[in-house]
Protein backbone atom coordinates (compact mmCIF):
# COMPACT_ATOMS: atom_id res chain seq x y z
CA UNK A 1 0.00 0.00 0.00
CA UNK A 2 1.09 3.32 -0.65
CA UNK A 3 2.54 4.90 2.33
CA UNK A 4 0.30 7.13 4.98
CA UNK A 5 2.67 10.13 5.01
CA UNK A 6 2.43 13.64 6.62
CA UNK A 7 1.30 14.76 3.16
CA UNK A 8 -1.17 12.16 3.03
CA UNK A 9 -2.62 12.82 6.56
CA UNK A 10 -2.28 16.80 5.54
CA UNK A 11 -4.85 15.69 2.42
CA UNK A 12 -7.28 13.71 4.52
CA UNK A 13 -7.79 16.20 7.15
CA UNK A 14 -8.55 18.84 4.06
CA UNK A 15 -10.98 16.65 1.93
CA UNK A 16 -12.70 15.02 4.85
CA UNK A 17 -12.73 18.71 6.45
CA UNK A 18 -14.39 19.80 2.87
CA UNK A 19 -16.60 17.16 2.32
CA UNK A 20 -17.99 17.64 6.13
CA UNK A 21 -18.06 21.36 5.54
CA UNK A 22 -19.45 20.84 1.93
CA UNK A 23 -22.67 18.74 3.39
CA UNK A 24 -23.05 20.96 6.46
CA UNK A 25 -23.67 24.02 3.66
CA UNK A 26 -26.46 21.49 1.90
CA UNK A 27 -27.96 21.01 5.21
CA UNK A 28 -28.44 24.75 5.92
CA UNK A 29 -29.55 25.63 2.46
CA UNK A 30 -32.49 22.63 2.11
CA UNK A 31 -33.76 24.26 5.14
CA UNK A 32 -34.20 27.40 3.33
CA UNK A 33 -35.64 25.30 0.44
CA UNK A 34 -32.80 25.93 -2.27
CA UNK A 35 -32.35 22.18 -2.08
CA UNK A 36 -35.44 19.99 -2.50
CA UNK A 37 -37.05 16.62 -2.39
CA UNK A 38 -34.52 14.17 -0.46
CA UNK A 39 -31.33 14.65 1.24
CA UNK A 40 -29.12 12.14 2.41
CA UNK A 41 -25.77 13.11 3.99
CA UNK A 42 -22.14 11.68 4.56
CA UNK A 43 -21.60 13.07 7.89
CA UNK A 44 -19.41 10.37 9.87
CA UNK A 45 -18.55 8.58 7.08
CA UNK A 46 -15.99 10.33 5.43
CA UNK A 47 -13.39 8.20 6.50
CA UNK A 48 -14.52 5.61 4.18
CA UNK A 49 -13.95 7.54 1.09
CA UNK A 50 -10.33 8.85 2.25
CA UNK A 51 -9.20 5.48 2.54
CA UNK A 52 -10.72 3.67 -0.42
CA UNK A 53 -9.28 6.50 -2.72
CA UNK A 54 -5.94 6.20 -1.12
CA UNK A 55 -6.16 2.65 -2.38
CA UNK A 56 -7.59 2.88 -5.48
CA UNK A 57 -5.87 3.83 -9.04
CA UNK A 58 -8.34 7.23 -9.99
CA UNK A 59 -8.87 7.25 -14.11
CA UNK A 60 -9.19 2.99 -14.10
CA UNK A 61 -10.81 2.22 -11.53
CA UNK A 62 -14.76 2.79 -10.78
CA UNK A 63 -17.32 3.42 -7.96
CA UNK A 64 -20.68 2.84 -7.48
CA UNK A 65 -22.86 3.66 -4.84
CA UNK A 66 -26.57 4.19 -3.12
CA UNK A 67 -28.31 8.05 -2.88
CA UNK A 68 -25.54 9.41 0.13
CA UNK A 69 -23.75 10.10 -2.87
CA UNK A 70 -22.61 13.88 -3.10
CA UNK A 71 -18.89 13.79 -1.56
CA UNK A 72 -17.51 10.49 -3.46
CA UNK A 73 -17.92 12.28 -6.78
CA UNK A 74 -16.01 15.02 -5.41
CA UNK A 75 -13.29 12.60 -4.16
CA UNK A 76 -13.33 10.71 -7.54
CA UNK A 77 -12.24 14.04 -9.63
CA UNK A 78 -15.64 15.82 -10.13
CA UNK A 79 -15.77 19.87 -9.38
CA UNK A 80 -17.95 20.31 -6.55
CA UNK A 81 -19.38 23.24 -7.62
CA UNK A 82 -21.19 21.19 -10.32
CA UNK A 83 -22.12 19.12 -7.58
CA UNK A 84 -23.65 21.60 -5.65
CA UNK A 85 -25.00 23.43 -8.97
CA UNK A 86 -26.99 19.56 -9.48
CA UNK A 87 -28.54 19.91 -5.93
CA UNK A 88 -30.34 22.96 -6.62
CA UNK A 89 -31.21 21.87 -9.75
CA UNK A 90 -29.40 24.22 -11.53
CA UNK A 91 -28.39 23.76 -15.78
CA UNK A 92 -24.88 23.75 -14.44
CA UNK A 93 -25.13 20.96 -12.55
CA UNK A 94 -23.71 17.60 -13.40
CA UNK A 95 -26.49 16.32 -14.94
CA UNK A 96 -27.63 19.26 -15.96
CA UNK A 97 -29.91 19.84 -12.70
CA UNK A 98 -31.97 16.44 -13.84
CA UNK A 99 -30.68 14.10 -11.45
CA UNK A 100 -30.71 15.99 -8.07
CA UNK A 101 -29.35 14.76 -4.85
CA UNK A 102 -29.87 11.15 -5.08
CA UNK A 103 -28.58 10.14 -8.64
CA UNK A 104 -25.23 12.45 -8.92
CA UNK A 105 -22.95 10.48 -12.27
CA UNK A 106 -19.75 11.35 -13.71
CA UNK A 107 -18.69 8.86 -16.74
CA UNK A 108 -15.67 11.33 -17.14
CA UNK A 109 -14.27 10.45 -13.66
CA UNK A 110 -15.58 6.78 -13.33
CA UNK A 111 -18.37 7.24 -10.99
CA UNK A 112 -21.31 5.24 -11.39
CA UNK A 113 -24.50 6.64 -9.82
CA UNK A 114 -26.09 7.93 -7.34
CA UNK A 115 -29.11 4.78 -6.80
CA UNK A 116 -32.60 5.32 -5.20
CA UNK A 117 -33.42 1.89 -5.38
CA UNK A 118 -32.35 -0.04 -2.02
CA UNK A 119 -29.89 -2.30 -3.44
CA UNK A 120 -29.97 -1.71 -6.72
CA UNK A 121 -26.55 -0.57 -7.42
CA UNK A 122 -25.31 -4.11 -6.02
CA UNK A 123 -26.01 -5.85 -9.31
CA UNK A 124 -24.51 -3.06 -11.44
CA UNK A 125 -21.52 -3.05 -9.50
CA UNK A 126 -20.82 -6.57 -10.48
CA UNK A 127 -21.67 -6.07 -14.13
CA UNK A 128 -19.93 -2.94 -14.40
CA UNK A 129 -16.64 -5.52 -13.12
CA UNK A 130 -18.14 -8.05 -15.46
CA UNK A 131 -17.46 -5.49 -18.01
CA UNK A 132 -13.97 -4.74 -17.27
CA UNK A 133 -12.82 -8.18 -17.31
CA UNK A 134 -14.49 -9.11 -20.39
CA UNK A 135 -12.84 -6.15 -21.96
CA UNK A 136 -9.52 -6.87 -20.22
CA UNK A 137 -9.52 -2.97 -18.91
CA UNK A 138 -7.42 -4.43 -15.69
CA UNK A 139 -9.99 -2.33 -13.48
CA UNK A 140 -11.55 -3.10 -10.01
CA UNK A 141 -14.99 -1.68 -9.27
CA UNK A 142 -15.92 -0.79 -5.58
CA UNK A 143 -19.47 -1.58 -4.87
CA UNK A 144 -20.83 0.89 -1.62
CA UNK A 145 -24.29 -0.10 -0.24
CA UNK A 146 -26.02 0.28 3.57
CA UNK A 147 -26.63 -2.17 6.29
CA UNK A 148 -30.12 -1.93 5.17
CA UNK A 149 -29.59 -3.04 1.63
CA UNK A 150 -27.47 -5.85 2.73
CA UNK A 151 -30.88 -7.28 3.50
CA UNK A 152 -32.06 -7.20 -0.02
CA UNK A 153 -32.15 -11.10 -2.12
CA UNK A 154 -30.38 -8.98 -4.88
CA UNK A 155 -27.03 -9.20 -3.01
CA UNK A 156 -27.17 -12.90 -2.69
CA UNK A 157 -27.89 -13.11 -6.48
CA UNK A 158 -24.75 -10.98 -6.75
CA UNK A 159 -22.56 -12.50 -4.81
CA UNK A 160 -23.51 -16.01 -6.44
CA UNK A 161 -22.73 -14.75 -9.71
CA UNK A 162 -19.77 -12.69 -9.13
CA UNK A 163 -17.95 -15.48 -7.14
CA UNK A 164 -18.90 -17.83 -9.82
CA UNK A 165 -17.47 -15.39 -12.70
CA UNK A 166 -14.23 -14.40 -10.39
CA UNK A 167 -15.16 -10.73 -10.83
CA UNK A 168 -12.88 -7.81 -9.71
CA UNK A 169 -15.07 -6.43 -7.34
CA UNK A 170 -15.14 -5.38 -4.26
CA UNK A 171 -18.14 -5.52 -1.91
CA UNK A 172 -18.67 -2.55 0.60
CA UNK A 173 -21.23 -2.39 3.01
CA UNK A 174 -21.15 1.02 5.33
CA UNK A 175 -22.56 -0.42 8.43
CA UNK A 176 -23.84 3.09 10.53
CA UNK A 177 -25.40 0.89 12.83
CA UNK A 178 -29.21 2.00 11.43
CA UNK A 179 -31.03 0.75 8.16
CA UNK A 180 -32.81 4.22 7.91
CA UNK A 181 -34.66 4.33 11.54
CA UNK A 182 -34.13 0.27 12.21
CA UNK A 183 -31.11 -0.77 14.34
CA UNK A 184 -29.08 -3.56 12.66
CA UNK A 185 -30.05 -6.17 15.43
CA UNK A 186 -33.33 -5.78 14.75
CA UNK A 187 -32.91 -6.61 11.21
CA UNK A 188 -31.89 -10.30 11.44
CA UNK A 189 -30.45 -12.80 13.86
CA UNK A 190 -26.98 -12.00 13.61
CA UNK A 191 -24.89 -8.35 13.35
CA UNK A 192 -22.00 -9.49 11.52
CA UNK A 193 -23.13 -8.50 7.79
CA UNK A 194 -19.30 -9.20 7.01
CA UNK A 195 -20.29 -13.35 7.69
CA UNK A 196 -22.58 -13.29 4.64
CA UNK A 197 -19.97 -13.13 2.46
CA UNK A 198 -18.68 -16.76 3.67
CA UNK A 199 -21.66 -18.61 2.55
CA UNK A 200 -20.24 -17.72 -0.85
CA UNK A 201 -16.48 -18.87 0.01
CA UNK A 202 -15.95 -14.89 -0.70
CA UNK A 203 -12.99 -13.06 1.67
CA UNK A 204 -14.39 -11.22 3.97
CA UNK A 205 -14.19 -9.17 7.07
CA UNK A 206 -15.01 -6.01 9.27
CA UNK A 207 -13.08 -2.91 8.95
CA UNK A 208 -12.88 0.08 11.34
CA UNK A 209 -14.07 2.50 9.18
CA UNK A 210 -13.70 5.89 11.80
CA UNK A 211 -10.05 5.45 10.79
CA UNK A 212 -8.75 6.02 7.13
CA UNK A 213 -5.69 4.12 7.52
CA UNK A 214 -7.69 0.75 8.72
CA UNK A 215 -9.91 1.48 5.42
CA UNK A 216 -7.02 1.97 3.36
CA UNK A 217 -5.50 -1.01 4.61
CA UNK A 218 -8.29 -3.30 4.23
CA UNK A 219 -9.44 -1.97 0.93
CA UNK A 220 -5.73 -2.27 -1.10
CA UNK A 221 -5.92 -5.82 0.34
CA UNK A 222 -8.81 -6.38 -1.67
CA UNK A 223 -8.71 -4.08 -4.58
CA UNK A 224 -5.07 -6.26 -5.34
CA UNK A 225 -7.12 -9.50 -5.16
CA UNK A 226 -9.10 -8.52 -7.76
CA UNK A 227 -6.55 -6.95 -9.86
CA UNK A 228 -4.69 -9.65 -9.56
CA UNK A 229 -7.53 -12.19 -11.13
CA UNK A 230 -8.75 -13.56 -7.37
CA UNK A 231 -11.90 -12.28 -7.49
CA UNK A 232 -14.40 -10.52 -5.45
CA UNK A 233 -14.31 -9.58 -1.55
CA UNK A 234 -17.11 -8.41 0.76
CA UNK A 235 -15.71 -5.60 3.64
CA UNK A 236 -18.23 -4.63 6.70
CA UNK A 237 -17.13 -0.96 6.88
CA UNK A 238 -18.25 -0.16 10.73
CA UNK A 239 -19.33 3.33 10.68
CA UNK A 240 -21.59 6.21 11.91
CA UNK A 241 -23.43 8.82 10.78
CA UNK A 242 -24.33 12.27 12.97
CA UNK A 243 -26.94 13.16 11.01
CA UNK A 244 -30.49 11.25 10.56
CA UNK A 245 -31.32 8.92 7.51
CA UNK A 246 -32.05 11.77 5.33
CA UNK A 247 -32.60 15.63 6.36
CA UNK A 248 -36.76 14.39 6.95
CA UNK A 249 -35.44 12.02 9.99
CA UNK A 250 -36.26 12.99 13.37
CA UNK A 251 -33.83 10.65 15.18
CA UNK A 252 -36.17 9.35 17.32
CA UNK A 253 -34.93 5.57 17.74
CA UNK A 254 -31.40 7.11 19.17
CA UNK A 255 -30.17 9.54 21.56
CA UNK A 256 -27.98 12.16 21.82
CA UNK A 257 -25.42 10.32 24.17
CA UNK A 258 -25.02 7.73 21.75
CA UNK A 259 -24.25 10.16 19.07
CA UNK A 260 -22.29 12.25 21.44
CA UNK A 261 -19.93 8.77 21.82
CA UNK A 262 -18.96 8.28 18.18
CA UNK A 263 -18.41 12.00 17.52
CA UNK A 264 -14.91 11.22 20.20
CA UNK A 265 -13.95 8.76 17.29
CA UNK A 266 -14.50 11.45 14.91
CA UNK A 267 -12.40 10.69 11.55
CA UNK A 268 -11.43 14.40 10.89
CA UNK A 269 -10.75 14.91 14.80
CA UNK A 270 -8.57 11.65 14.96
CA UNK A 271 -6.49 12.81 11.87
CA UNK A 272 -6.09 16.21 12.98
CA UNK A 273 -4.88 15.06 16.21
CA UNK A 274 -2.26 12.56 14.49
CA UNK A 275 -1.11 15.82 12.60
CA UNK A 276 -0.69 17.78 15.77
CA UNK A 277 0.52 14.95 17.96
CA UNK A 278 3.42 13.49 15.66
CA UNK A 279 3.68 15.21 12.53
CA UNK A 280 4.70 18.57 13.72
CA UNK A 281 1.64 20.13 12.45
CA UNK A 282 0.61 23.27 14.13
CA UNK A 283 -2.66 24.83 15.18
CA UNK A 284 -1.93 27.93 13.00
CA UNK A 285 -1.49 24.78 10.06
CA UNK A 286 -4.69 24.01 10.48
CA UNK A 287 -6.32 27.34 11.06
CA UNK A 288 -5.25 27.78 7.33
CA UNK A 289 -6.74 24.45 6.33
CA UNK A 290 -9.99 25.18 7.73
CA UNK A 291 -9.73 28.62 6.21
CA UNK A 292 -9.03 27.22 3.04
CA UNK A 293 -12.18 25.03 3.27
CA UNK A 294 -14.37 27.55 4.17
CA UNK A 295 -13.82 29.64 1.16
CA UNK A 296 -13.90 26.79 -1.24
CA UNK A 297 -17.31 25.78 0.25
CA UNK A 298 -18.87 29.59 -0.23
CA UNK A 299 -17.29 29.42 -3.80
CA UNK A 300 -19.70 26.41 -4.73
CA UNK A 301 -22.67 27.88 -2.92
CA UNK A 302 -22.11 31.09 -4.80
CA UNK A 303 -21.56 29.20 -8.27
CA UNK A 304 -25.01 27.29 -7.53
CA UNK A 305 -26.83 30.26 -6.47
CA UNK A 306 -25.59 32.27 -9.69
CA UNK A 307 -26.16 29.37 -12.09
CA UNK A 308 -29.46 29.43 -14.06
CA UNK A 309 -31.98 26.83 -14.27
CA UNK A 310 -32.41 24.51 -17.40
CA UNK A 311 -34.62 25.47 -19.59
CA UNK A 312 -38.25 23.82 -19.39
CA UNK A 313 -37.29 22.15 -23.08
CA UNK A 314 -34.88 20.06 -21.56
CA UNK A 315 -37.12 17.57 -20.49
CA UNK A 316 -38.10 17.19 -24.10
CA UNK A 317 -34.84 17.21 -25.24
CA UNK A 318 -33.40 13.99 -22.82
CA UNK A 319 -35.68 11.85 -23.64
CA UNK A 320 -34.45 8.67 -26.12
CA UNK A 321 -35.00 9.65 -29.88
CA UNK A 322 -37.03 7.00 -31.98
CA UNK A 323 -36.50 6.95 -35.77
CA UNK A 324 -40.28 6.44 -36.48
CA UNK A 325 -41.60 9.30 -34.18
CA UNK A 326 -39.64 12.73 -35.43
CA UNK A 327 -41.56 14.38 -33.45
CA UNK A 328 -39.49 15.01 -29.94
CA UNK A 329 -35.80 15.03 -31.64
CA UNK A 330 -33.53 14.55 -28.61
CA UNK A 331 -31.01 16.92 -28.87
CA UNK A 332 -28.60 15.54 -26.22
Amino acid sequence: MKKVTKEVLLKWYEDMLFWRKFEDKLAQVYIQQKVRGFLHLYNGQEAILAGALHAMELGKDKMITAYRNHVQPIGMGVDPKRVMAELYGKATGTSQGLGGSMHIFSKEFNFYGGHGIVGGQIPLGAGIAFGDKYHDRDAVTLTFFGDGAARQGSLHETFNLAMLWNLPVVFCVENNGYAMGTSVARTANHTDIWKLGLGYEMPCGPVDAMDPEKVAEAMHEAIERARSGGGPTFLELKTYRYRGHSMSDAQKYRTKDEVAEYQKIDPITQVKQRLLDQEGVTEADIKKIDKRVKERVAECEKFAEESPYPEKSLMYDAVYEQEDYPFLPSKL
